[in-house]
């Protein structure tokens, strides 16, 4: 049979040659499959026959239905994963959103694994697959860039080497080369400022290097390398004590590998590994005997595809005695609605909202319009400062001063002009009311109010956060 895309028809299976590849799995994917049950995004749905197009709990939903993560989590067995591929091949003329070069990019890389950890060799499925990788590489999302485009050079790039087929392979690495030298910064932070896109980008590449050391080739191997071992640096700077990861941008728990778990696997595949300071990607992070605070004073986001960041600029998150207490919202969608707008607004941020509008213009699902720029950054001894343009509109720029002491953060917001300004703060869940009025030190009112704090998608908790209104000056001590 044959799909029509971009006025194209293409073959759902081509004729294929592969070699056997060892790929023992480090990190096994998250338990989501149990008896034509899944379980995606905090959404499960359970099938008679399985609908490859089901749509009801969104279209990131059905892109993980056709991901096949789940083949390789830690308890599904050959004969349950065959089961799965091939009821996908069998239905494969009729989906949609699964044949999107983003899902097609997940499901190659998912297939080869489960291929060769079990060491199967089955003709319908290699075809199949095959033809999927000729889908992907006449369809390359060279209009979304970023992580989508370098999802398509990884999948290629084990695509080429099992099939050993040299133009998926020259497309991988021509992708692989031009996009991870662009993508990742010099202190090792993945440039769309997300931890849970650096950890599934980070994952990505020591897969890679897993493929070629398990079947000893050097395709890349050294470039590869290379710019993993910048990689976990960033990742232990921007990583709490406790293992969390501070939410800032789209990041959300239970999506990708752990820290932890990446740091082992970096560990296993004896990669060595940089010690770099936090610098380009915009973040700093202050270490106290008792508490951890990381800053946004950076960028939102790369300039050409921002589609990931939010109003944040200012923005921290503050851990106490490893345990989180001023918190980044989180994310809980990305549908087009205003759950979404929301979670990227500067509202939801720990920073300064001026004129109930946004520091940068978020919109749609993925788009941003005018975004703030940071300079005059100023770090010395205790004390972070910068300056932003967000408002320059109104002709109106945000200064943020922190002052780190021992037991005690001091906060200080400065505009060169008088404006309707609100100052919040938003509180982990488990935080109480007596706690904030205990630990916050304001001359001015603070009203504490509800807000939604999710830490994962489609997940959402009440919790607490303080709103501070003032027209040109702040003050804010936080008690440690």
């Amino acid at each position: 049979m044959r799909k029509k895309l971009k006025g194209f028809n293409y073959p759902f299976s081509l004729e294929s040659n592969s070699q056997n590849l060892k790929f023992d799995i480090v990190i096994f994917n998250n338990n989501s499959y149990k008896n034509n049950n899944f379980t995606f995004l905090n959404l499960s749905k359970k099938f008679d026959k399985i609908d490859w197009n089901y749509s009801k709990f969104g279209k990131l939903w059905t892109y993980n239905l056709t991901y096949f993560d789940y083949i390789n989590q830690k308890d599904i067995s050959k004969e349950e994963g065959l089961k799965l591929i091939y009821d996908f091949i069998d239905n494969i003329d009729s989906i949609k959103d699964g044949l999107e070069p983003y899902p097609i990019s997940l499901r190659i890389i998912n297939w080869i694994k489960f291929l060769s950890r079990f060491e199967i060799k089955d003709k319908k499925i290699e075809n199949s697959l095959y033809a999927q990788s000729y889908i992907l590489y006449d369809n390359l999302e060279y209009h979304l860039l970023g992580n989508h485009l370098l999802e398509n050079g990884f999948a290629l790039f084990f695509a080429g080497i099992y099939f050993e087929d040299k133009k998926l392979l020259n497309k991988a690495k021509e992708i692989l080369k031009s996009e991870l030298n662009e993508q990742i910064l010099d202190d090792g932070g993945h440039f769309e400022l997300s931890p849970m896109y650096h950890q599934i980008i980070f994952y990505r590449l020591l897969d890679s290097i897993n493929l070629l050391k398990s079947n000893n080739l050097n395709i890349l191997l050294e470039f590869l390398e290379k710019k993993a071992s910048l990689m976990p640096s960033w990742l232990k700077n921007i990583t709490f004590e406790n293992g969390e990861i501070p939410l800032f941008n789209d990041s959300a728990n239970k999506i990708a590998p752990t820290s932890n778990e990446l740091f082992k696997y970096a560990s296993n595949l004896k990669l060595k590994t940089q010690n770099l300071k936090l610098n380009s990607s915009g973040y700093r992070k202050i270490k106290k005997q008792n508490y951890e605070c990381i800053v946004d004073i950076g960028k939102i986001g790369p300039d050409y595809i921002p589609g990931h960041a939010h109003a944040d600029t200012f923005n921290f998150e503050l851990y106490i005695k490893n345990k989180p207490f001023i918190v980044d919202t989180g994310i809980s969608t990305y549908e087009t609605n205003q759950r979404r707008n929301i979670e990227r607004s500067s509202f939801s941020h720990n920073t300064v909202e001026i004129n109930n509008t946004n520091s940068s213009e978020v919109w749609g699902s993925f788009r941003v319009a005018n975004r703030a720029e940071v300079f005059d950054i100023d770090i010395k001894n205790d004390t972070i400062s910068a300056k932003h343009n967000g408002y320059k509109k109104f002709g109106i720029y945000h200064t943020r001063e922190w002052k780190f002491q021992e037991n005690k953060i001091i906060i200080k917001d400065s505009l060169n002009k008088k404006a309707d300004a609100i100052f919040r703060l938003h509180f982990h869940p488990s935080i109480k009311k007596e706690t904030i009025i205990q630990k916050i030190i304001c001359n001015s009112e603070i009203k504490i109010r509800n807000y939604l704090y999710a830490d994962e998608f489609n997940k959402l908790q009440t919790a607490l956060m303080i709103e501070i209104k003032f027209e040109k000056e702040l003050k804010v001590e936080i008690e440690i």
